[in-house]
């Protein structure tokens, strides 16, 4: 036996799909071959991931649907050679005679292939749970706006804090902010009506220096990451700006609400 036929029954054996016949060459070929003893701990180790790997997580049902679909595919029985029959002898021309293998080898390959076709197929199905649970998670951080995993880190945060203000026209905001992530979020479904070529422009106040944080539009439901650095203490302010924001950095009207965060 040379080291791919080896490596083929290690995999199975990792797998305890081996007959018992493969199982015993199997056994007999590593203990004339120690040197193929890494193949088996790289084969143990490859089965132990694709049974541990998945996390605690359940992977959806419908790639156990695919799985089972796919192994239900292969030959469930190893083959066995037909019962021999008396046949009528024939004295084949000597030209055409063509000796094939014996079929206990037919059925060794046959036996090896279908292992090796299900280690690839259980490989396949774990790299594609893996996959699909990696790609998800992805995919949900990269549709959650940046705003909200802010509001969402902030409210996690151990030295999370928030307040509440009112807008001059009897609305309320709220203002959240952590002084160890230093990101503050405002949220409001309170926001005034304002014209459409008009925008909030946010702002930290800061003693008496207003610093440009950024603008939202309006919405039913405002949630607004505010740009820049801030430090407690600061003034969170909001005024209606031109489309755009204020063109010098500074603001042009009064603001509509003032919340501290001290």
């Amino acid at each position: 036996m040379n080291e791919k036929d080896f490596a083929e029954l290690s995999a199975g054996h990792a797998l305890n799909a081996l007959s018992p016949e493969d199982e015993q060459t199997y056994q007999q070929a590593l203990a004339a071959h120690p040197e193929w003893e890494e193949l088996v701990d790289a084969d143990a180790h490859v089965a132990a991931f694709l049974a541990e790997g998945t996390g605690e997580e359940a992977p959806p049902a419908d790639v156990r649907d695919r799985l089972l679909a796919q192994i239900g595919s292969l030959p469930q029985r190893m083959p066995v050679a037909p019962a021999s029959t008396p046949e009528p002898v024939v004295e084949p021309e000597p030209e055409l005679v063509v000796a094939g293998p014996p079929t206990e080898v037919v059925q060794a390959v046959q036996r090896r292939t279908w292992t090796r076709g299900l280690f690839a197929l259980v490989a396949s199905a774990a790299l594609l749970v893996g996959i699909g649970w990696g790609v998800g998670s992805i995919m949900e951080q990269v549709r959650t706006p940046a705003q909200v995993q802010a509001l969402e880190q902030i409210e996690a945060a151990p030295d999370a804090q928030s307040a509440t203000g009112q807008f001059t026209d009897g609305g309320e905001a709220e203002v959240h902010w952590s002084p160890s992530l230093g990101k503050v979020v405002l949220t409001t479904d309170d926001a005034p009506s304002i014209a459409d070529d008009r925008t909030f422009e946010l702002w930290f106040v800061r003693g008496d220096e207003p610093i440009a944080a950024g603008t939202f539009d309006p919405s039913n439901d405002v949630t607004a990451l505010l740009d820049g650095d801030f430090q407690p203490g600061d003034i969170i302010a909001i005024t209606v700006e031109q489309a755009g924001g204020s063109p010098d950095g500074k603001p042009t009207t009064e603001p509509i609400v003032a919340i501290p965060t001290a």
